[in-house]
């Protein structure tokens, strides 16, 4: 044999837990802080952080270009995708010589959505996109956040 191949050990047991995972996936329900369903393809990789006064969402978007990125607001649901030109990948293809023996980096296009906690401010978001990761604030809403009163002393 002499061609690169990927070495799978597992990969009957890894098909199973990952089934097994699906099944459970479904009953965790749509907010921010659940898990990305996992229909098909790669769902790019979020992390979610919150502080007193904002969330902060990381998403992993290697390979993707933050022109093609689309980030929309509607009411209390955040969604984000990006539409990779196939044209362009398939022109990518025809210039290089040989035959693809292994290949997991593709920028594949995805959609996902979010639904946003209620203390969010739709009008609060801000992003960034630097070294292939897309990072959003969301600021809280400044009725949201915990403040401290004072006790006047008569």
């Amino acid at each position: 044999m002499k061609t690169v191949t990927l070495y799978r050990p597992n990969a009957t047991i890894h098909s199973a837990i990952n089934d097994f995972n699906r099944y459970f996936d479904s009953f965790l329900g749509d907010s921010i802080f659940a898990p990305a369903p996992k229909a098909c393809g790669r769902m790019p990789a979020v992390d979610v952080r919150e502080t007193e006064k904002a969330y902060f969402l990381n998403m992993e978007l290697p390979g993707h270009d933050e022109k093609g990125i689309e980030i929309h607001v509607d009411g209390g649901n955040l969604s984000i995708a990006s539409k990779q030109e196939e044209a362009a990948e398939k022109s990518a293809e025809q210039v290089d010589e040989g035959t693809w023996l292994i290949r997991e980096r593709r920028a594949q296009s995805f959609s996902r959505a979010f639904k946003m906690p209620e203390n969010a401010d739709p009008e609060g978001i801000s992003a960034e996109f630097k070294n292939g990761i897309l990072r959003l604030e969301i600021k809280k809403r400044a009725d949201a956040q915990k403040r401290t009163i004072q006790i006047n002393v008569r």
